[in-house]
C-alpha cells in the first residue's frame, strides 16, 4: 500500500473514532456525496490508481450463453491468474491479507491465494440505490444500538459512523426481495471424505409479501424457511424463522418442525452460539451468512478500510461443471477454482461484553465496500487465539442486480475440518429470484405442511 493511501485510510479511521458516538443519520451535506463522489450505497467511486478501478456502474448485461435458469456464465473466463500468493511469498503480501488469511497459507502446504484483475461488478436495482440515499438521513439506531428505527428495505447506513452501522448494513442488505434457493452444506473429515446435506430456503424480506400490510407486524424485517431435502434421516426437518427489525424490542422468532415427531416447537436456540442446523458442530447459527442475528453480546469497533484480496467474481466456483469432489478437498476448497481480487474493504471488529457468554470472544469482519456483504472473518476464542477463518466467494447475479455468494466457508485451524454452505454445483433450479410469497406461508402452522419426509 503506497504512503498516500496509508494516510488516506489513517485519516477515515482517526475521522471515524471521532464520531463513534455521533447520531446515526448523517447530514444533508454529508449524504450528497452519494451519487457523487460516493457511490448510492457508500462505497468510493475512484479506483486507487493501480489494482482497484474506479466504479462505473457494475455488471448489468448478462454474458453470452446464460440462460435465464439460474446458471450464472462467467463474464470473466478468459482472465488469466495475475500471480499467486503461497507459503514462498506471504510475508510480502500480508498488509493485503487477514491474519486467518495467512495462517490457512502457512497451514497448508497446497493452500495459495490466485489474484486476478480486480472488476468492481456490483450494483443494486436503482429503486434500491435511491433508498439506499434516502436512509442516510433518516435511519437511526435504537438508543442501544441493537435495531433499528425508520428502516424498511436497502443499506441503513450508507455513510456509517460507527461499527454497528456497518454490521446492520450486512445484516440487512438488498437480496431480492425474494429469493428461492436449492443448496448443499458440507462438512467434510480432514481427509476430505463427506456427505452433504441439502437445503431448499426461501427468503422474503416484509415489504416484499404479495400481502404486505405496514401496520401487521411492522417490526419484522425478513421471513426465512429452510427445509433439508437429504439425507432421508434429517429429510423433512424445517426451521422457520421472523427477523425482527428491534430486537431489543422483541428478539428473533424462530421454530423447528421436526418430521420424525410431527411437531412444532420453539426455537430460542437458533441464535449466537446455538448450534448451527446439520453442522455436525462447524459453525454456529450466528456464523451462517458470515453473521447474522442480534449483535447485542458484542462491542462493536469500526476500525477503518483497508485493500485487502478478497474471494469476488467466484461464479467458476459455482459452475454446474463441477462436481462437489471437484471443489472439496482435505482440509480445505480447491484453492485452483477460487479468483480473488484486492478489494477496499471495511475492518469492523467485534469484542465480547463483560458478562456475555459467547464461543467466540472476538471477531474481526472485513466487508466489501461496494456491496456490504462480508467477505472474509477471523474468529478468536476464549484465550484470544485465531480459532476459525471464514470466506464468501461472492459473484454477482446480473440478470437481477444483486451481490450474492456461490458459497461461504467455516475454517477450523486447530481441527483442520470445515464447512462449505450454499454449493449449488449439482442441483436443480439453485436460484429463483422475485419468487411470490404470502405471509401465510411463513407461519409455524405452514411447517407441518412443508415438512414432508
Amino acid at each position: 500500500m503506497t504512503t498516500t493511501r496509508t494516510l488516506l485510510y489513517g485519516a477515515v479511521t482517526a475521522a471515524l473514532m471521532a464520531s463513534a458516538n455521533a447520531g446515526a443519520s448523517v447530514s444533508a451535506e454529508e449524504a450528497a456525496k452519494l451519487g457523487d463522489s460516493l457511490t448510492p450505497i457508500g462505497a468510493e467511486k475512484a479506483g486507487n490508481g493501480d489494482q482497484i478501478p474506479a466504479w462505473t456502474g457494475g455488471l448489468t448485461e448478462a454474458p453470452a450463453g446464460y440462460k435465464g435458469d439460474g446458471r450464472y456464465v462467467d463474464p470473466f473466463s478468459g482472465d488469466q491468474e495475475l500471480f499467486r500468493i503461497d507459503q514462498s511469498n506471504v510475508d510480502q503480501y500480508s498488509d493485503n491479507l487477514t491474519p486467518g488469511q495467512v495462517a490457512m497459507i502457512r497451514k497448508y502446504d497446497d493452500y495459495f491465494i490466485p489474484v486476478y484483475e480486480t472488476r468492481r461488478t456490483a450494483t443494486y436495482p436503482e429503486s434500491i440505490q435511491q433508498k439506499s440515499k434516502a436512509n442516510a438521513t433518516t435511519v437511526d439506531l435504537v438508543e442501544s444500538g441493537n435495531g433499528l428505527q425508520n428502516y424498511q428495505t436497502a443499506i441503513p447506513f450508507p455513510i456509517p459512523e460507527n461499527g454497528l452501522e456497518a454490521i446492520f448494513n450486512h445484516i440487512t442488505r438488498y437480496r431480492g426481495g425474494s429469493f428461492t434457493r436449492n443448496v448443499a452444506q458440507v462438512t467434510p473429515q480432514p481427509n476430505g471424505d463427506f456427505s452433504p446435506v441439502k437445503f431448499t430456503e426461501s427468503f422474503t424480506e416484509r415489504v416484499a409479501l404479495e400481502d404486505y400490510d405496514p401496520s401487521e407486524d411492522p417490526n419484522v424485517m425478513f421471513y426465512f424457511k429452510q427445509t433439508i431435502t437429504a439425507p432421508s434421516r434429517l429429510a423433512g426437518n424445517v426451521l422457520l424463522v421472523h427477523e425482527t427489525i428491534n430486537q431489543v424490542k422483541e428478539p428473533r422468532r424462530a421454530w423447528l418442525y421436526n418430521s420424525g415427531q410431527r411437531r412444532v416447537r420453539r426455537a430460542p436456540n437458533v441464535a449466537y452460539d446455538g448450534p448451527g442446523t446439520a453442522a455436525d458442530g462447524q459453525r454456529t447459527s450466528d456464523n451462517l451468512d458470515l453473521y447474522n442475528g442480534a449483535p447485542d453480546k458484542y462491542n462493536w469497533e469500526l476500525v477503518g478500510k483497508k485493500e485487502l484480496y478478497i474471494p469476488y467474481n467466484s461464479y467458476r466456483m459455482a459452475s454446474a461443471d463441477l462436481s462437489y469432489t471437484d471443489i472439496i478437498k482435505p482440509g480445505h476448497v480447491d484453492q485452483n477454482l477460487a479468483r480473488y481480487e484486492l478489494h477496499r474493504v471495511w475492518h469492523v471488529r467485534a469484542t465480547l461484553k463483560d458478562g456475555e457468554r459467547h464461543i467466540y470472544q472476538k471477531r474481526d469482519f472485513y466487508i466489501d465496500e461496494d456491496t456490504w456483504q462480508i467477505a472474509v472473518v477471523d474468529h478468536y476464542d476464549g484465550k484470544g487465539n485465531l480459532w476459525r477463518v471464514a470466506e464468501a466467494h461472492a459473484m454477482q447475479i446480473y440478470d437481477a442486480k444483486i451481490p450474492a455468494y456461490a458459497f461461504e466457508t467455516l475454517y477450523d485451524l486447530l481441527s483442520g475440518r470445515y464447512l462449505v454452505m450454499g454449493l449449488t454445483n449439482e442441483e436443480e433450479n439453485p436460484y429463483e429470484y422475485g419468487t411470490e410469497r404470502s405471509s401465510r406461508e411463513y407461519t409455524p402452522a405452514a411447517l407441518r405442511r412443508a415438512g414432508v419426509r
